[in-house]
């Protein structure tokens, strides 16, 4: 499955890829995301809880930097075990473009997934890429651009 998208930033091209690079600004970003740990040069460790239709599970894994072109582009890679739910591997080639407006983020996403998760159906399985994949990014833009709520922000 392929899911492809775009965002306009409002920072400069330099300081979203730095962004991009950020172990606490993907923790923060990546939903469910628990723990991560490590850096772009020699990948990150992160641990993410995500409940796939009736299946719940805690997916530990690797995520890796490569072909990276500063600023403008690189491929980021992850796999996660779920033990008994299965497991869930995919990547994005994003790609950061000066505009007008900021920053132009592309990305092509591809994922694949096995086990009990992989047994809910295509249709559910794309579904709640695409959400993921959406939230991300979504996530991403408004942490870069400062508008990101947290939670402490909530509380009255």
């Amino acid at each position: 499955m392929e899911l492809t998208g775009t965002r306009i930033i409002a920072a400069p091209r330099e300081t979203v890829w730095a962004r991009l690079n950020d172990a606490e600004t993907l923790k923060a970003c990546i939903p469910g995301c628990e723990e991560l740990t490590g850096s772009p040069e020699e990948g990150f460790q992160a641990t993410v809880k995500q409940k796939v239709g009736p299946v719940k599970a805690t997916f530990k894994g690797e995520v890796t930097v490569s072909d990276a072109n500063p600023p403008e582009s690189y491929r980021i890679a992850g796999e996660g075990k779920g033990g008994v739910a299965g497991f869930a591997k995919g990547g994005a080639n994003v790609t950061l473009a000066e505009v007008p407006e900021g920053t132009e983020l592309s990305y092509a996403v591809d994922a694949k997934v096995g086990g009990k998760i992989a047994q809910l159906g295509s249709r559910l399985i794309d579904s709640f890429a695409a959400k993921m994949a959406d939230a991300f990014f979504e996530n991403f833009k408004d942490e870069v651009e400062g508008t990101a709520v947290s939670p402490q922000d909530l509380v009255t």
